[in-house]
């Protein structure tokens, strides 16, 4: 070989070229992988949109290369990826809507449970829904919003706050326990197993089926690893309780603790739509608040059409607020 010499383009970089078509096989299979190993599949679907960040990566070592075939072969994984999450960068909202609606994780450590509640009436929702309400802050809650909220419904650590009357509110038992690290909650901080109810909201089109939960908490534990159980019983319960629901115009709010790409969540999304996915404008990502890098608060409908999808300014909790218009 002569000095100098340096292979073809399309010979060059084949270590490049395998990690990248190893990525797009990675993100177009991505609900094949189980989750009895660990809780992996699920941890994947968590932080699925962020696996894109090694597109660039491996296109800055092909162009160093010089490699056409690295080039060649990162059109998979892009490809998928814009198949995935490319209508999320893409603003679908429209103006109007007969009802928003808001959801938020309040927080149990919040310390300023009145500010959030004077945050969220001030948004202008019509139905407000609220997770992890402890016993300790549901009064403040129910001072704060009673002006612009006649009419509320709590059960356990959720609740909902309505302008428009509310009817056949009953509990939905979704299965909790806490798991393997146990309840991690502040010290001093009692919560009720009950975080799931279903009611239905008077409108002037007819009545609207509304469900608020807070699905389990997911763990990382070294002999678990990603622990989701109790939050998989939790979606089972409540995809049971959304098919039997009789109503054709559904809205379910709440911190689900986990993303619509889970495969845990199949049977809610193969009932019901995500607002943020048909009407909204980026990833929405909720949590943490300060950094927000998942979406596990949602509003999921059927029946009902998103026109607008949106978050709200961040309040003392550690969930940004999720809000949508929709039309009956």
């Amino acid at each position: 070989m002569r000095d100098g010499f340096r292979p073809e383009p399309w010979k060059r970089g084949p270590v490049l070229a395998v990690p990248a078509l190893l990525l797009g096989l990675f993100l177009l299979l991505h609900q094949q992988i189980p989750n009895r190993i660990g809780g992996l599949g699920s941890l994947v679907a968590s932080f699925l949109p962020w696996f894109g960040l090694f597109a660039p990566v491996l296109l800055a070592g092909a162009l160093w290369r010089r490699s056409a075939c690295a080039v060649v072969a990162l059109l998979l994984p892009v490809t998928v990826w814009l198949h995935l999450f490319g209508g999320l960068l893409v603003d679908k909202s429209h103006p109007g809507g007969d009802l928003t609606v808001v959801s938020h994780n309040v927080g149990a450590d919040n310390s300023d449970p009145a500010g959030t509640a004077r945050d969220l009436a001030a948004s202008g929702a019509d139905v407000l829904a609220l997770q992890e309400i402890t016993p300790q802050a549901r009064g403040t809650y129910e001072k704060e919003l009673a002006k612009e909220y006649p009419h509320h419904t709590a059960q356990g650590t959720v609740g909902l706050w309505s302008k428009l009357p509310l009817s056949g509110t009953r509990p939905v038992d979704i299965k909790m326990d806490f798991g393997p690290l146990g309840d991690t909650k502040p010290v001093g901080t009692k919560m009720a197993y009950n975080r799931a109810l279903r009611t239905t909201v008077a409108t002037d089109r007819g009545p609207l089926a509304v469900y608020v939960a807070h699905l389990g908490s997911v763990r990382v534990n070294p002999r678990a690893g990603f622990w989701t159980d109790s939050r998989d019983r939790g979606a089972q319960a409540l995809g049971r309780a959304v098919a039997a629901e009789r109503n054709e115009r559904v809205v379910l709010l709440g911190d689900l603790n986990g993303t619509v790409d889970d495969p845990a969540f199949n049977g809610i999304t193969s009932r019901l739509r995500s607002a943020q996915e048909v009407a909204g404008d980026g990833f929405g990502f909720t949590w943490p608040a300060k950094f927000p890098v998942v979406r596990i608060d949602q509003i999921l409908v059927r029946g009902v059409e998103p026109e607008s999808a949106w978050l709200l300014p961040a309040t003392g909790s550690d969930h940004r607020p999720v809000a949508a218009a929709v039309s009956l």
